[in-house]
């Protein structure tokens, strides 16, 4: 459940000057320039804390550091760079268990207007576009990664209903036959007045080469709940 950006009411200081030059303008009748516009505040009170996600989510350990996005394409690539103009704001939170793990990264990118944010919102579809379908990356060894060689697919689908508009990266990646397992990853980048909303949950499981039953219907339903807190 998403939700296509609702129109911001135009100020209107400019058809003031125009129309009612000599008479001039009551402040009063004018609306507020900022009204619609979504605080940082907001924002922070949407992000869903671990409670809330189930009774084994916890606030990770080792939290995505400062301003810093998830990564949209497969492989090694790293994430995009944030694009600017915006505060940023982020909440994470993470379930961790022996079979397996599951991460939800929570960033909103505030703006002072909706046409700042509908750029950054382009600036970062350019990227997941670019992403390459296919990624074949061979085993990691080093002081701190031992990842087995993996497949991983890519697919950018449009988002588009109700306030919030944009798209989702859907991400799976399949370990090699020697070391059963998988990663399912989606990353919704989805805009509404003046915030763009990059919300990523990922699961991860070991000893398991099946995709994850679920996948589908949990990151949407995370996300869904909290563009509808924001309306």
């Amino acid at each position: 459940m998403f939700l296509t950006a609702r129109p911001v009411r135009a100020a209107l200081g400019a058809a003031c000057a125009l129309v009612m030059m000599a008479a001039g303008c009551s402040s009063s009748d004018e609306p507020d320039p900022d009204a619609g516009l979504i605080t940082v505040t907001t924002m922070r009170g949407a992000f869903l804390q671990p409670a809330e996600i189930g009774p084994a989510w916890a606030a990770p350990v080792e939290s995505a550091a400062p301003q810093t996005l998830v990564s949209f394409c497969g492989g090694t690539l790293p994430p995009p760079q944030t694009p600017p103009g915006a505060e940023m704001v982020w909440s994470n939170a993470a379930d961790e268990g022996e079979k397996g793990a599951q991460t939800l990264q929570q960033s909103a990118l505030v703006y002072a207007d909706e046409a700042s944010a509908t750029a950054g919102q382009s600036l970062l579809r350019t990227v997941a576009d670019q992403c390459a379908p296919t990624s074949e990356v061979p085993a990691t060894v080093t002081a701190d990664r031992n990842e087995p060689a993996y497949t991983e697919t890519v697919e950018v689908r449009d988002l588009n209903e109700g306030a919030w508009s944009g798209f989702v990266i859907v991400r799976h990646k399949r370990y090699e036959a020697a070391h059963p397992g998988t990663a399912d990853v989606a990353v919704a980048v989805l805009r509404t007045r003046n915030v763009v909303l990059v919300d990523s949950y990922a699961i991860y499981q070991l000893n398991n080469a099946s995709p994850a039953p679920n996948f589908e219907s949990d990151w949407q339903r995370l996300v869904g709940s909290v563009v509808q807190r924001v309306g």
